[in-house]
């Protein structure tokens, strides 16, 4: 048995973390969420689990992990497994509201948004908020499934048919107007931030995954910036009452107040392509270094 295992569910995305692995020599096990077992009375396991499962499975027709791997890292959890975001950061790359609710207990400010969970329920949701607004599915990911209405007219016409999602649960959250219409991004691992990007739109829709397998229709472009101080320190106080080892944590700057406002929570925080070029260094290489930090610490008790 190796002492490291991944969870997941991507087949593409952690090619590069798999390589880095390989790279330094440590051994890992690969466990796929989409199709997932586990004895109940398992006693053995590896020494550290990396949890790295998506918010948008559901979106490539792997649904039937999104909830299973909450059940499966609460017990890894109850067996004392160490695991990189585990049990309790999981359920915030599952819920925007509970990651909208965690920026609020860290201070942070966030969209105006009404939470629903029957498609007639839109209207008067947005009713109660400023046009335009954008409508959400609760588990999301990469984009997925959001819509901007700028109207009520607009919204009545296309309600029945919006994608709520995996959990049956969407937002109805107004839309933050940008200067330049870009948003950030602050990695966080270990407490510390990484580093941050600023991002820019180039097309349509909401996809902005930068992960180099992700082609959006968003046409992203990924620069590195440095965060607004206030931003930086709201990330770490949500990465450490989130109990999240590694996380991306987005915002983008309200025109009208200047204010950072925080919108999304990203606990699987794929690494941004080209990252030498874009940041200067190999974020990847850092993760795995940090692995390798919490496997010389942990001893093969079972």
């Amino acid at each position: 048995m190796a002492r490291l295992a991944i969870l997941y569910e991507h087949p593409e995305w952690f090619k590069p973390l798999f390589a880095e692995l390989n790279r330094q020599g440590i051994a890992f096990e690969e466990w796929k969420a989409e199709s997932l077992s586990f004895d109940l009375d398992r006693r053995e396991f590896p020494d550290l689990v990396l949890n790295r499962m998506s918010a948008s499975a559901a979106f490539r027709g792997h649904g039937q992990g999104q909830f299973a791997v909450g059940d499966f890292l609460t017990f890894l959890d109850g067996r004392k497994v160490a695991v990189v975001n585990g049990a309790h950061s999981y359920q915030y790359e599952i819920s925007k509201v509970r990651q909208l609710e965690l920026f609020r207990r860290c201070g942070a400010r966030t969209p105006r948004t009404c939470v629903v969970n029957h498609h007639a329920l839109l209207a008067p949701a947005a009713d109660s908020l400023a046009y335009p607004v954008l409508v959400k599915p609760n588990c999301g990911g990469a984009g997925s499934g959001i819509r901007r209405f700028d109207s009520a007219r607009d919204l009545a016409a296309e309600a029945q048919a919006l994608d709520f999602g995996c959990d049956r649960v969407a937002l109805v959250q107004e839309f933050i107007p940008s200067r330049d219409g870009a948003c950030y991004r602050i990695e966080v691992l270990d407490g510390e931030v990484l580093y941050t990007v600023r991002i820019e739109r180039h097309g349509a829709g909401y996809n902005l995954c930068p992960a180099d397998i992700c082609e959006s229709a968003a046409k992203p472009l990924f620069t590195r910036c440095d965060p607004l101080p206030e931003a930086a320190q709201t990330a770490i106080s949500v990465a450490r009452l989130g109990r999240i080892d590694v996380c991306g944590v987005e915002y983008m700057i309200d025109h009208r107040s200047g204010e950072p406002v925080f919108y999304d929570l990203n606990t699987l925080s794929n690494f941004v392509v080209n990252a030498e070029q874009v940041v200067g260094f190999n974020p990847t290489r850092r993760f795995v270094d940090y692995l390798s930090r919490r496997l010389s610490g942990l001893g093969r008790v079972y």
